[in-house]
């Protein structure tokens, strides 16, 4: 699926993204990149699907969240079939917990 979406822009963006060194630069550039709306939505998605991935049930996941069903629905199909994109962050994410 990756390779659909790859574009010079996509790149530039991937680029970009990693050359940040911290959280505080984090929030620079996405205020500056993104709505408050988009932000939202983003990591919105990403709690349900660390979520998810833990085996909560759709229910808690919509009180914790607020996230519709079909947004559960969308993110689950991405965990179920996607690139596991999701399943690496959580995993070095649990990497780097370990580590501090």
């Amino acid at each position: 699926m990756a390779r659909r979406l790859q574009d010079d822009n996509l790149d530039f963006l991937f680029k970009a993204v990693l050359s940040l060194e911290n959280t505080d630069e984090c929030y620079d550039f996405f205020e500056d990149l993104c709505t408050v709306q988009e932000l939202k939505a983003i990591s919105q998605r990403l709690v349900v699907a660390k979520m998810l991935s833990e085996k909560s049930v759709y229910t808690d996941i919509v009180d914790k969240t607020g996230a519709s069903t079909a947004t559960i629905s969308r993110v689950n199909r991405s965990l179920q079939y996607g690139c596991d994109g999701y399943d690496r962050v959580f995993e070095r994410l649990r990497e780097k917990e370990d580590n501090e």
